[in-house]
């Protein structure tokens, strides 16, 4: 195992720690709740990069399918009784599988183009699957939305077993795409956002690469789109599905750094708590929106490239230096990068 590896190993080891003992050491229910928020969204922004940050193609119907999978799942137990509290948390896995076959002839539709016309068309998909919620009354319960059975956890603690749910899913995805990052697959998918057409020439199966980055991300969305649900326990066509939280999903991943591994779920960590205290204080007036907006472009101006190729670059220039420095001087005429 590498240097690099062992520290990245210790790195996610660390972090997970940290988020485990985070509800056992902070009990307050707005405190849990509003971690289970951020986990949420660190899951929705690193499914996203899968195929907006590894792949390049700015994919805005993403949360279409985090509609999808809280409906499945509310349908789901509509049918089948509620036996146990955590039954609902082992059903997100054949759900997410069967999302994710589904999304496939969606993605041999829409992948068909790039760039800005993808991004157009990928965006009508949102729309249509909302419109699909609203006028499906038998199936959705339309505008009066859709009801799940109460979570019989105690009260006490009701939000830690989502919490931990929504972790062990971060886990599973973040380890998705480390491993695919890693691993060939990975190498064509950055070729693929590099130039498609240069990677096509050789040899790359651009069509099967991108389709199954594609499947990954609306899996894993929506499983966290079932795991809301159940948390929330009624779900809304408006809410559900709705453009703000798609954008929101964008802004945490460029934010962060879109393309790194860790850069979504910073992005995700520093935005969602922001919103969720602004929403909270300022949610009277729009001026919550402001607010986060506000916050977003300070961070962007002056990191422009994202919080963790930012630092990354800091980190390189300083160690650069620091070799050049300790080797000795330099001729006259020369300088340090």
């Amino acid at each position: 195992m590498s240097r690099a590896t062992k520290a990245g190993a210790i790195r996610a080891i660390l972090v997970f720690a940290l988020l485990l003992a985070l509800p056992f050491v902070f009990t307050d229910h707005w405190i849990v709740n509003i971690a289970f928020f951020g986990l949420m969204f660190a899951v929705l922004a690193v499914a996203w990069n899968l195929i907006g940050g590894y792949a390049g193609y700015i994919w805005l119907g993403s949360i279409a399918f985090f509609g999808l999978g809280a409906y499945a799942l509310a349908i789901t137990f509509q049918h089948v009784p509620l036996t146990s509290g955590y039954l609902p948390f082992f059903a997100l896995i054949p759900i997410g599988i069967a999302i994710g076959i589904v999304s496939i002839p969606l993605a041999l539709l829409l992948l068909r183009v790039r760039a800005a016309t993808f991004a157009v068309v990928s965006l009508a998909v949102l729309f249509v699957a909302e419109i699909f919620a609203f006028n499906l009354d038998g199936l959705t319960g339309g505008p009066q939305g859709l009801g799940m059975a109460l979570p019989p956890f105690v009260v006490t603690t009701f939000e830690r077993p989502f919490y931990l749910a929504m972790l062990v899913l971060l886990a599973a995805v973040m380890f998705c795409s480390w491993y695919l990052a890693k691993s060939k697959f990975g190498l064509m998918l950055f070729a693929i956002k590099g130039d498609e057409d240069r990677a096509r020439g050789l040899g790359v199966r651009t069509t099967t690469v991108k389709v199954i980055a594609f499947a990954l991300c609306c899996g894993f969305t929506g499983m966290a789109g079932g795991l809301w649900a159940y948390y929330i326990t009624w779900i809304y066509p408006q809410f559900a599905m709705d453009p703000n939280t798609m954008f929101a999903i964008i802004l945490m991943t460029y934010l962060g750094g879109k393309g790194t591994l860790w850069g979504p779920v910073l992005g995700a960590f520093l935005l969602a708590p922001a919103k969720e205290y602004f929403a909270y204080t300022l949610g009277g007036s729009a001026f919550y929106l402001i607010a986060y907006a506000a916050l977003f472009l300070l961070v962007m101006f002056f990191l422009p490239r994202g919080v963790v190729p930012t630092v990354a670059d800091f980190l390189a220039r300083h160690r650069r230096r620091a070799a050049v420095l300790a080797s000795g001087p330099r001729p006259a005429g020369e300088q340090v990068a």
